[in-house]
């Protein structure tokens, strides 16, 4: 970023060079911002831990009278009792999903390394709290801030708007007229908020050189520098000719795993919403300690579950 604002400064493109992969909004945030820069990131921060308390605790008030509901039809087998939650266990829980976030190692490195995936995480955090609130409009404007910074969040649209269905009572069938109604509303809405953004950067800078340099660096992986995901390792000892090939089949992953979710979790929209963000931190092209932070602050939600499983969580 400090490069591509050198460039910027002396009036030469800032994707000129081969350094800089960030979005122009980002650049021309920081170009203002600069000598703030720590207190953005800290910033930043705080209001992804204030997203997401609020956000779980609507989803909690949603989730408790789903459960109280089916407890007064009798719909609960006996031998669940445990794992109903109670208004106390519940009532913690958002704190803990902000301290969770906030307290986290990887938070606290990614904010002293000036990260910008502390952006991308709030972001995140705002798309998810529209969504949960049941605001259509900016669920899928923040939804596509976030596929502009860095693509893969394309996956969250899925659980998005199988959440926003639930809201509404809309049947998830093919044949329903209401469910493609809402499906065509949310989609043109997203898509007609990406399209606004991209062409304001193209305003900034006159010049379509961001696309390649950001999103064309996304999905070819040219720098093979170790870093804690997948894709360096493999590729190092990769012969040339299969690259393109293999390059496909492991961006391919990120978004495989969707069709087969949104099949298996529809009726657990935000439990799908968070398996898809753990997703994307795992098989992104370059990710950093700040993606593992985001979807690691959502695990006290689950915490009821704890008792069920056969594996601790590595």
């Amino acid at each position: 970023v400090v490069e591509g604002l050198a460039l910027l400064d002396l009036g030469i493109s800032p994707y000129s060079g081969a350094v800089f992969h960030e979005t122009p909004l980002i650049i021309y945030l920081f170009h203002f911002l600069i000598e703030y820069a720590e207190l953005v990131f800290m910033i930043t921060d705080v209001l992804t831990a204030v997203a997401l308390y609020l956000a779980i605790q609507d989803f909690n008030k949603v989730v408790f009278k789903k459960q109280k509901l089916l407890i007064e039809l009798d719909k609960y087998a006996p031998d669940v009792a445990e794992l109903i939650r109670t208004p106390m266990e519940m009532h913690y829980i958002p704190l803990k999903v902000a301290l969770f976030y906030l307290l986290n190692p990887y938070t606290v490195m990614s904010c002293v390394a000036k990260s910008t995936c502390a952006i991308n995480n709030t972001v995140t955090a705002f798309f998810i709290l529209a969504t949960i609130k049941g605001s259509a409009f900016l669920s899928a404007v923040f939804l596509a801030l976030a596929t502009y910074q860095s693509l893969y969040p394309l996956t969250l649209f899925a659980p998005a708007l199988l959440y926003l269905l639930q809201r509404q009572f809309i049947p998830i069938k093919l044949k329903s007229k209401s469910f493609w109604l809402y499906t065509m509303q949310y989609t043109s809405l997203y898509l007609c908020s990406l399209v606004v953004i991209i062409c304001l950067s193209f305003f900034l800078l006159n010049s379509w050189d961001f696309i390649p340099s950001v999103y064309g660096f996304i999905l070819s992986v040219p720098d093979l520098t170790p870093n804690i995901g997948l894709f360096w390792y493999f590729f190092a000892e990769m012969f040339e000719h299969f690259s393109l090939f293999f390059v496909c089949v492991f961006q391919i992953n990120v978004f495989f795993y969707t069709i087969p979710l949104a099949i298996k979790l529809k009726e657990h929209p935000v439990f799908f919403m968070f398996v898809q963000i753990a997703i994307i931190s795992i098989f992104k092209s370059y990710p950093t300690v700040g993606d593992i932070a985001l979807y690691m602050a959502f695990l006290p939600v689950w915490s009821h579950l704890y008792r069920c499983k056969f594996f601790v969580f590595v």
